[in-house]
């Protein structure tokens, strides 16, 4: 203990003057070989991974252990996200994070249910101070999960900088067996002003790429002219896993010289966002394709390197290009690509069609949009670019051009809903209208008088929508009467098909007890060793409210001993 606190004394030891990252000073986390399903700054939705997704043979509950010492800096319990996160902050300034996580070691589950019954509350956050939460190195702190946002059994981990930055985990010596080369799937080529083209088209061409039998590849060759951007799709597969994960590095060449890099070796959570304007938004969201951009074009992200002119390649008439693509994993597992570009000036091209509205959004000024009872208030640098957007309101359907250009920051959608009677206003929710079916899909909508507001980081179409039907609850291990003492868990499915559920409350004997929620089974589950309920004859009362304030009540005896 005295070591630990004499450790933690040399916590200001600054990052900034390492200028390698410490080898053999984190150990794993899982006593188990190391198999991935994710890997860090891999492409996600919305964002890059943040860490490697350890598989856990598809179980919960292996021990996690602290991969180096140092104290417990932050626990949240959260029903999405992460679901339960452990955040260890060491005395060399990094901070390990475990995260969907099935529960905490004993010393740190104890302290979390004291603050989850204090705050009466299954959703928690807290910041212990340096001396409450000690661990060392290998102790167990928690055991693997499914919790949060998790689509099956792994252990998310990560390590990051004193400046809450992460880091990829294999800097810091953790292996990962993979002698596999980078695959790469796809090129496109793109024409980027009215005065750039290529193989006689404005619009950008799906090139045909050409395997290799030495694992490299190359592309057809094409003629181009002006300023032209590439855009690759690539993925890596491990030895001891078939998933398709992330790449480390993407490098490019134009006739031996390097004009561009993406580095995925460290992000901020506060850029993560931009992963929106590194990829083709517009390919992913119609064929669910992530395709790269090799060329910047207002993206602040920091994994941009040695940028040349941006990426950007300027073809002229009568030269000749040699453009090629170095793609490699962390094991520096290398896979090439080779494109040969012929300017070529060409009048008679294929002009691409624009289409224009009577709404022009200015990517640096703010623009409010109003048909009828709705307002849309697009704010400043909301966008990348200025485009022309698709507005249009019928009835109360809004029509906010498609989800197919990426965006920086939130939109704000107001309906007048005075015209509605009082007692349908209060059924109302602001709802996105999604699929082939345009079913419609709670956005998280606040109500001020007669005006319904929700904010929105996405196009596309809008409506008002109703919810007129109140949570089911329903038991699923407890009959009226019964004797529950062999049982170790109370097990209840709750739901709600409309607007979803919002929050729930329970009660034995009027006393609240922490019932856990997993939004994926739409189960809540309550532990009787918390030893809360210590009567023989038990009124149990369990209140459900859903996201326009419809409510349900179950309330049931049962008896234990």
């Amino acid at each position: 203990m005295r070591i630990i606190l004499a450790l933690l004394l040399l916590f200001s030891v600054s990052l900034n003057s390492q200028s390698i990252y410490p080898q053999d000073y984190f150990s794993s986390p899982l006593d188990i070989p190391l198999v991935l399903s994710g890997t860090f700054a891999e492409l996600r939705s919305n964002h890059f991974h943040s860490g490697m997704d350890i598989k856990t043979q598809q179980r919960t509950g292996l021990k996690v252990k602290a991969s180096a010492s140092g104290y417990v800096s932050r626990i949240k319990v959260s029903h999405y996200g992460y679901g339960k996160a452990l955040y260890i902050t060491h005395p060399n300034g990094y901070t390990t994070v475990y995260a969907h996580l099935n529960k905490f070691g004993p010393e740190i589950e104890r302290y979390v249910k004291k603050l989850q019954y204090e705050k009466e509350s299954y959703e928690i956050e807290t910041f212990p101070k340096p001396d409450e939460l000690l661990v060392t190195k290998g102790n167990i702190v928690a055991y693997s999960g499914n919790s949060g946002g998790s689509g099956g059994p792994h252990l998310h981990f990560e390590i990051r900088d004193n400046a809450e930055r992460p880091i990829n985990p294999m800097l810091f010596g953790i292996e990962i067996q993979d002698s596999k080369l980078p695959t790469i799937t796809s090129i496109y080529a793109y024409p980027l002003d009215d005065n750039s083209y290529v193989n006689n088209s404005h619009n950008k061409q799906n090139l045909r790429l050409i395997p290799l039998k030495n694992g490299d590849y190359t592309v057809e060759n094409i003629k181009a002219y002006g300023k032209i951007g590439i855009g690759i799709t690539t993925w890596d597969r491990q030895d001891l896993a078939a998933n398709k994960n992330g790449v480390y590095n993407i490098q490019t060449f134009v006739n031996g010289s390097k004009n561009f890099e993406l580095d995925f070796k460290r992000f901020s959570f506060d850029e993560t966002k931009h992963i929106n304007q590194l990829i083709d938004y517009n390919l992913f969201k119609t064929k669910r394709q992530r395709v790269q951009k090799l060329f910047r074009i207002n993206n602040p992200l920091s994994i941009y390197k040695d940028l040349n002119k941006d990426g950007v390649l300027s073809i002229e008439d009568s030269t000749y290009a040699v453009y090629k693509i170095k793609v490699s994993d962390f094991k520096n597992n290398t896979s090439w690509v080779t494109l040969s570009i012929k300017g070529e000036k060409n009048k008679a091209i294929n002009t691409a069609l624009k289409s224009k509205t009577p709404y022009f959004i200015y990517a640096d000024k703010s623009t409010v949009l109003k048909e009828k009872n709705i307002t849309v208030d697009v704010f400043p640098n909301t966008f990348y670019e200025g485009f022309y957007m698709d507005f249009n309101v019928n009835a109360d359907t809004l029509k906010l051009h498609k989800d197919i250009i990426a965006l920086k920051k939130n939109i704000k959608i107001a309906y007048d809903i005075s015209k509605y009677k009082p007692e349908d206003k209060n059924k109302l929710y602001i709802a996105r209208l999604s699929g082939y079916k345009k079913t419609p899909y709670y956005s998280f909508t606040k109500r001020d008088g007669d005006t319904l507001t929700s904010y929105t980081k996405r196009l596309g179409t809008f409506a008002l929508a109703s919810d007129e039907e109140k949570p089911t609850i329903t038991p699923i291990n407890l009959k009226k009467g019964q004797w529950l003492s062999k049982y170790r868990y109370l097990k209840i499915k709750i739901n709600d098909e409309v607007s979803g559920i919002s929050n729930y409350r329970a009660t034995v004997n009027g006393k609240w007890i922490l019932m856990e929620y997993d939004y994926k089974t739409k189960l809540l589950t309550h532990d009787f060793n918390d030893s809360i309920i210590v009567d023989t004859k038990n009124n149990l009362k369990v209140i459900v409210t859903d996201n326009v304030g419809n409510s349900s009540t179950f309330e049931t005896t049962f008896y234990r001993k």
